[in-house]
Formats: structure tokens, C-alpha cells, sequence
């Protein structure tokens, strides 16, 4: 309810309007009501006053209701969609109030009622949705450290749920699903990356209830269990399922036949990757929040909006499959031949997934079911070419891409070739769908010739050569003379308005014939709005077959869209393998590549079991970044099926990628940039994998020298003895150079760079063993810093390396001093002693006995 003192008073105070309105507001408390008043949508009380400040509309006032006056703003209801698109973006949520009553035979204000409910994560409608992007809602359960999710893409049917073992895991799961809404149960103390993210919603405990929930979607997917789909087990995420799919019914007041299943997404499926990776691999995104620059703004040329969709998603879920990517790539290898035949017929298909959501919802308007007949249309000249396709994946895309011609035949009967964008005027259904229609259609346009032929009859009989006859929608039907013309009007002209210089008249003939006329145009609008209604009927069967065809269509837009990379981007297709490695000969990085006028310097990486870790050193700006980045993208990008930007490349399998890479901090969880890191570092050392691809840069920079070596150091040692992962360990410390002689698996590259005359040209080229010097100062001087600042700097560079002549080179090969540092400790005798007593075996005089021993050794 608003708040205004106003709303308080009984409401019998109110106008019997407003007592309508505060009803429907009651039911609707925290969200904006759109109440509708003609050609305006109208909100009142606090409401217009918020939405009047988010979308800079007048405020005004509208008389008074219980002696007060009423705050008001408005839309126009022709333009809402722009306002509703607006108000999603901030993340409100709006309750769309329609009039459904009959005016003529309503008593006092005409019924209304909420027919919808807007809300970030459930909008289906074309002008609300970003056409590339996924708009997705989901919920959250909790049950002590375990997790359980589920989310839903309403504009597209597809519906899943997993469980994660941890605050880890779901931090990661929903950076990659970005959700516009998240429900989470109103009595969990949950953790503040769910109740302070933007969308998130308070539900009712009794939302998550475990049988409440399976019983609701056994009924939505007309099943005695869920056994087939093979979610049975996951109760937590069932749990949050049941939430979400109550909410989409809270808010729609639909049926939701294009829910049709729902999928577990289970961790082992796909090479994790969490928050930090996604974000440091700039996957989908810079840095900085742009998509220009991104590893998707390179390989998304795909041609349906859908399919770029997809993409995005393949991208964030790499499998670990290695079958299932291996068939990717084999389809991928035959498409070479002919995505230059298949990329213009896919560009016709367009967004078919998001038209058959709204086809299910009952929301579609006349251009949707053009796009989809457009889209029909192009079936059968797609499938000479997919008969051709050899590879097990395209032919079952290719199955599924069967012609459909009853469908297509009935929508090329029933819409016109250029629909308007709403049904409301008519003008949709084409002539010669239905034979009624055709008739009151042709008794309304017959109205112009007998109109033309009734003017010339009167101008005869009456002489009056300015006479016409005319339509308007406030007048009708008329006749018109000039006011000198008034004493030659027949005594049968009824006078139906008077102008400033003219008169307008009305006679029984022309009346009877405004009544057929104005009565054809009314029933030929509302049965054609009838058989619109029908056409949803229609396709409904259709809706499972074309929710297929929409999903093969797009990895087939997907996959085809790798061929074409692969061939404009010089990539090569990858070998999977089931030994433990990687092996990439002269490798790029996809993005970089593209973004400099220069050649990119390519480079190898080996990475096998007996060469694990790869000690990296070289200068700033000397590549090491862009090389180990580079290495990870290749990886990714050979398990999401595409080819990659190398001369050859053979993988083997990856569980996990890390990346510690740059520096930030988080100061709204008040952690400092050192925390950060330490936090990401202790996350890779907690799960990684001999399988796993780990990139280390620069580990222990936030701290104090002797700190951060102990840390670099001891975290090389860990990853390289205890863990085994395959690792790339970026570092400026020198005397982690010396590894390599003292552990098996670890080896030194380097990224080069030459000087001359105090000046740095970097080589950007991978070499094995350690580099000579970090170049600091080189790369300050580039950067700009003032030249006697450098100067100075060099002084005192010269000074330390006298003093400490180990500081900047690499160490002797055999450092006992350094092992010593990092070498565990002897244990004292005192804790050896109290490690091996008993303490129930002392009397107490013994105890204060040993307790002054002990003492005394310390």
C-alpha cells in the first residue's frame, strides 16, 4: 500500500476509483502498479512519485480522494514498452492493471485487474530483452554449506538446477549466469554475495518446500516423478526449483506449455572455472565491463541472435567430455566447405527460440509469426545441404531440421506479407483465410464507391455544386454545404452539426448505411482478432518440434560460425588425448592478435607430466601475461569445440583452469589488494588437480620482499610436489630460478628483451631458461617517469646490487642457504616431549615437576 497519510483513511473516504485502485495496490505492495485510464497507464501515491524521479515524467496531481489531494504520473499506453524496458534496466519490477470490464454496461469504475507481472527476470517481450544476451531468473537454497540452484530462461523454455558444495562455487556460477533476479528464502542466513546483489528477492519459506515442489513440476511437465529426468536425487535444487517455477506462475497468470523439462548440470560435466578466472580471461567482458575486446566479440560472427546466445553460453561452460568435443570439432572440420552456403540462410532464420516462448505464452504479436514463416521458409533449402553433412553430430542437426510445410503453409495463409506491430487495428489476417472475414472486409472498403456515387446523385438532385459527403470518427457519416447553400437543402436533410462557414446533414439513407458500414468494420475486427487468438491454438502442437528445431538451428549457427573463424582467423584444429599435457606449437592469443596493427609474435607451450611447472620470468611488458593468458584461452577454447589460434595443438584432459593474475582489491568487503590475492591463491592450492591448467603471476608482490618470496617460493614448491598441476608461475623474483635444480617437473622460460643505449626493445619471444634482468627501470623510463627520478633510481640500483649482489641475477645453481630458509624446522625437544606424554598418566606432582623441566629448557 502507499504510504501517504491519504491511503491510511478508511476506504470508504476514497472515491469509489481510487477504493478500485487501492484494492488492486494491496495485492501488489512492493512493486509498481500501472493502473490503466484510457490511452494513459496511470500511478498513484508514493508509486508515481518513484517512477516520476526513474524515468523523468511529470508528477502532477489528479483532484482529491479522501480530501487530499492524489499524486499522480502517467505513459502513454501506445508507448509503455519503452517505459517497462526503462524500468527492467533499473531492476523494478511493474504490475501491468488492464481494464476488463465492459464500459457500457459497467457500474461505477470499470472492473480491471492485474493481467501481468514485469519483472527483470522474467520479461519475454522483444523490446525488454537484449537480443545477444541471456535474461535469466534464479533461486537459491542453502542447507548448511551446501547450495542448491536453479534458473530458468523464460524466453527460451530452458529450465535447470545443479548443487554446489560451496560459497566458492556459487560466486562462480553466478558471475557466469549474471541472473537479472535471484529468490532466496526470506528465514536462511545467507551469505552477502546473494541478499546484496541487485534483483535479489525475499520468498516465503513455504516456496521451497521439498514436496509442494515436486508435486508442481510433476504437474507442469505432466509426470508421475522426475526420475526421467534425472533430478530425482537433487534436493536442495529441487527445492529452489519449486520456488522458481511458483514465482513465474505469480507473475505471468499463464500457462507455460514451453516448459517442458527441466536438466540437472552436474560440477563434473564441465572445466570449472571460478569467479577470478572468468573475470582475469575476460571471457565475455573486459576488465573494465565492455565486450569490445572480449574473447566472444572475436568469435561471435554467428548470424542468429540465438546462436550468439548459445556461443556466450559454450563459452562460460567448457566440457570435459573429450567425445563430445571431439564431434564438435570433426562437424566444425566439414563446415570449412560450406559456411560460406549455410551463414546467409541462417541469417533469415532469426530469433525463433524467443518467438516460440512467446507463441507458448500466449504473447506473441503479428511480426512474430512473420519472423517464424520467414524463418519455415528457409527449411527446405537448408536441407539439400545438411544431406550432405557427414559428420554423427550434423546429421542429427540435420534431422532435426526437417522441413515443416503444414505450418509453414498455414501461417503463409493466415498473416500478411508486412503485419503491423500490434493486432489491435486488425489489418493482419491476409484475404482469403476465412471467407467471413472477406465479406464485412469488403462491405467496409465498398463504403468510398458508394460514398463517391451517393455525392454525385445529391449534387444533381439539390444543385448545390460545393456539396460533399464525408467521414469523420466524431461525426460519422454526413453531408456538407455551405452555409449560402442553406435555403436549396431538401426538406430530408436532418442538420447533424453546424461550423463556423459550414452545416453538416444526415439523411435516412446515408444513416442506414453508416450503421452496416461502422457495424462491418467492428465485426470484421473483432472475428479477426478471434482467428489471431486461434492461431495460437493452432501452433501450440507444434511448440515441442519447433523448441527443437530453434535449439539445433542454433549450434548449427554455432558451429558453422567456428568454421568461419577457423578459416578468416588462420586457426587450427585441435588433437584431445587422454595423456596429462599440453603441447601448442606457436600459439596466439586470439584477442590480442586482433587488436594490433603488428605481427603477433606466436610461441610454444610444453606442459607434461615430467615438465610441469614453468618458472616465467622477463620484463614488464614483456609478454609474460599475454603468454600465459594465451595459453589458457587455447585450452577453453579447444573444449567449447572450436579450433584455435596455434599451428598445431594437443590437449589433454582439463578438470580446472586458475588464474592468479593482476592486482585489485575489494574494498566494499574490505580486503585489500594483498588479501585478494592471497585469497585466489588459496583457492587454487585447495583444489587443483594434476589436471588442472594454473596460472600463477607475480605471486607476493603485495607484501614485503622477504614475505613475498617466502610465499612465491613455498607456493611453486606446493604446486610442483604436492599438487602436480600443469602451471605456468609468472615471477620477478630471481631466485625462484633456481627451482628447477632443486625439484623434478619444473623448468625455466623466459620472455626476452635486448637494450641499447638505455633504451628496451622487448622480443616477445618465449625461450627457454631464466631471464638475465627485470628491465625495471627500462620500462619506467617508457612509462614516462621524469629522467632525473630514473637517474636516481639507477644510483641506487648499483648501490644494492654491491651490497646484496644476488638481488638482481639468478642464483648459483645450489643455494643450501635459500633451501635452509624454506626447509621445514627442526622441532624442539620441548614440543617433541609433550607430543609423546600422556597427561592422564601424571600425578600431580609429577605434572608441576616436568611443567619446571620444561621450563627450564626453554
Amino acid at each position: 500500500m502507499p504510504s501517504d497519510n491519504q491511503t491510511g483513511q478508511a476506504q470508504s473516504a476514497h472515491t469509489p476509483m481510487m477504493q478500485q485502485y487501492l484494492a488492486l495496490k494491496a495485492e501488489n505492495p512492493d512493486i509498481l502498479l500501472f493502473y490503466r485510464m484510457g490511452d494513459f497507464y496511470e500511478l498513484f501515491y508514493d508509486d508515481a512519485k518513484k517512477a516520476a524521479a526513474l524515468l523523468d515524467i511529470s508528477l502532477t496531481k489528479r483532484g482529491q480522494s479522501a480530501g487530499a489531494p492524489i499524486p499522480m504520473a502517467g505513459v502513454p499506453h501506445h508507448a509503455v514498452e519503452n517505459y517497462l524496458a526503462r524500468l527492467v534496466q533499473l531492476g523494478e519490477s511493474v504490475a501491468i492493471c488492464e481494464q476488463v470490464g465492459d464500459p457500457a454496461t459497467s457500474k461505477g469504475p470499470v472492473d480491471r485487474k492485474v493481467v501481468r507481472v514485469v519483472t527483470p527476470g522474467t520479461v519475454t517481450d522483444e523490446a525488454l530483452l537484449q537480443e545477444r544476451q541471456d535474461t535469466l531468473l534464479a533461486a537459491v537454497y542453502q542447507h548448511k554449506q551446501q547450495f542448491g540452484v536453479a534458473y530458468l530462461d523464460l524466453s527460451a523454455g530452458r529450465f535447470v538446477l545443479t548443487e554446489l558444495p560451496g560459497e566458492e562455487d556459487l560466486a562462480a556460477l553466478l558471475q557466469r549466469l549474471h541472473p537479472a533476479e535471484l529468490l532466496y528464502c526470506e528465514d536462511q542466513l545467507l551469505p552477502s554475495l546473494i541478499l546484496d546483489r541487485k534483483g535479489a528477492r525475499r520468498r516465503p519459506v513455504w516456496d521451497f518446500e521439498q514436496s509442494s515442489a515436486e508435486r508442481a513440476l510433476c504437474q507442469q511437465f505432466g509426470t508421475r516423478d522426475l526420475n526421467s529426468f534425472g533430478v530425482q536425487d537433487a534436493r536442495f535444487g529441487l527445492m529452489a526449483a519449486g520456488c522458481l517455477l511458483q514465482y513465474v506462475k505469480d507473475t505471468q497468470r499463464a500457462n507455460l506449455p514451453h516448459l517442458r523439462s527441466i536438466s540437472l548440470e552436474k560440477h563434473s560435466d564441465h572445466i570449472v572455472l571460478d569467479a577470478a578466472t572468468r573475470r582475469n580471461l575476460e571471457l565475455t567482458q573486459t576488465l573494465n565491463g565492455q565486450y569490445a575486446h572480449s574473447l566472444a566479440a572475436v568469435l561471435d560472427q554467428c548470424q542468429t541472435a540465438m546462436g550468439s546466445r548459445l556461443l556466450k553460453r559454450w563459452i562460460h561452460a567448457p566440457l570435459r567430455d573429450q567425445v563430445a568435443v571431439g564431434q564438435r570439432h570433426q562437424a566444425v572440420a566439414e563446415l570449412q566447405q560450406f559456411d560460406v552456403e549455410l551463414q546467409p540462410l541462417l541469417k533469415q532464420i532469426g530469433d525463433i527460440e524467443r518467438i516460440v516462448a512467446r507463441l507458448a505464452l500466449r504473447s506473441a504479436r503479428p511480426r512474430d509469426f512473420a519472423r517464424l514463416r520467414q524463418a519455415l521458409q528457409q527449411l527446405p533449402e537448408l536441407t539439400p545441404i545438411l544431406s550432405q553433412l557427414q559428420s554423427p553430430r550434423l546429421q542429427q542437426l540435420g534431422a532435426d531440421c526437417e522441413p515443416m510445410p503444414a505450418l509453414t503453409a498455414l501461417l503463409e495463409r493466415a498473416i500478411i506479407d508486412n503485419p503491423p506491430v500490434l493486432i489491435r487495428d486488425g489489418g493482419v489476417i491476409a484475404e482469403g483465410y476465412h471467407a467471413e472475414l472477406d465479406q464485412w472486409r469488403a462491405l467496409a472498403k465498398g463504403a468510398t464507391d458508394y460514398l463517391e456515387q451517393l455525392e454525385q446523385r445529391e449534387k444533381a438532385r439539390t444543385g448545390i455544386a460545393s456539396l460533399k459527403v464525408g467521414f469523420n470518427k466524431v461525426a460519422g457519416y454526413y453531408i456538407e454545404t455551405g452555409r449560402a447553400a442553406a435555403d436549396a437543402v431538401p426538406a430530408d436533410y436532418i442538420r447533424r452539426q453546424t461550423l463556423k462557414n459550414n452545416e453538416r446533414y444526415i439523411i435516412p439513407e446515408l444513416k442506414e448505411y453508416e450503421d452496416k458500414v461502422l457495424g462491418s468494420e467492428s465485426k470484421a475486427l473483432a472475428l479477426e482478432k478471434q482467428l489471431y487468438e486461434q492461431l495460437f491454438d493452432l501452433v501450440a502442437p507444434e511448440l515441442a518440434t519447433l523448441q527443437q528445431l530453434a535449439a539445433s538451428l542454433s549450434e548449427l549457427d554455432v558451429l558453422t560460425n567456428f568454421a568461419e573463424r577457423a578459416v578468416r582467423l588462420h586457426y587450427c584444429q585441435p588433437v584431445l588425448c587422454s595423456e596429462i599435457g599440453i603441447n601448442i606449437q606457436q600459439g596466439r592469443h586470439p584477442v590480442v592478435e586482433q587488436m594490433t596493427s603488428e605481427p603477433f609474435i606466436a610461441n610454444p607451450l610444453m606442459l607434461t607430466p615430467a615438465r610441469h611447472l614453468l618458472v616465467v620470468t622477463g620484463p614488464n611488458m614483456g609478454g609474460k601475461s599475454t603468454y600465459m593468458r594465451q595459453a589458457a584461452l587455447i585450452v577453453l577454447m579447444a573444449y567449447i569445440g572450436s579450433f584455435v589460434p596455434a599451428a598445431a595443438a594437443t590437449l589433454g584432459p582439463v578438470d580446472r583452469i586458475f588464474t592468479r593474475v593482476g592486482a585489485s582489491d575489494d574494498l566494499a568487503s574490505g580486503r585489500s589488494t594483498f588479501m585478494v590475492e592471497m585469497t585466489e591463491t588459496a583457492t587454487i592450492l585447495h583444489h587443483a588437480t594434476a589436471q588442472s591448467l594454473v596460472l600463477m603471476d607475480e605471486i607476493g608482490r603485495g607484501t614485503s620482499t622477504y614475505d613475498g618470496l617466502s610465499l612465491a617460493w613455498a607456493c611453486a614448491e606446493y604446486l610442483a610436489n604436492k599438487l602436480k598441476a600443469l602451471t605456468l608461475f609468472a615471477t620477478h623474483y630471481f631466485e625462484l630460478t633456481d627451482l628447477p635444480t632443486l625439484l623434478p617437473g619444473v623448468a625455466n622460460i623466459h620472455l626476452d628483451a635486448v637494450e641499447h643505449d638505455e633504451h628496451i626493445v622487448f622480443m616477445h619471444q618465449v625461450q627457454d631458461g631464466a631471464a638475465s634482468k627485470s628491465y625495471g627501470l627500462q620500462v619506467a623510463q617508457l612509462a614516462g617517469v621524469p629522467k632525473v627520478v630514473i637517474q636516481q633510481a639507477r644510483r641506487k640500483l648499483q648501490a644494492l646490487e654491491q651490497q646484496h649482489p644476488v638481488a638482481d641475477k639468478p642464483r648459483p645453481a645450489t643455494l643450501p642457504a635459500q633451501a635452509e630458509l624454506f626447509a621445514e624446522p627442526a622441532p624442539h625437544p620441548v614440543l617433541e616431549q609433550l607430543t609423546q606424554l600422556d597427561p592422564d598418566d601424571l600425578s600431580p606432582r609429577q605434572a608441576l615437576e616436568l611443567l619446571f623441566a620444561l621450563k627450564r629448557q626453554l
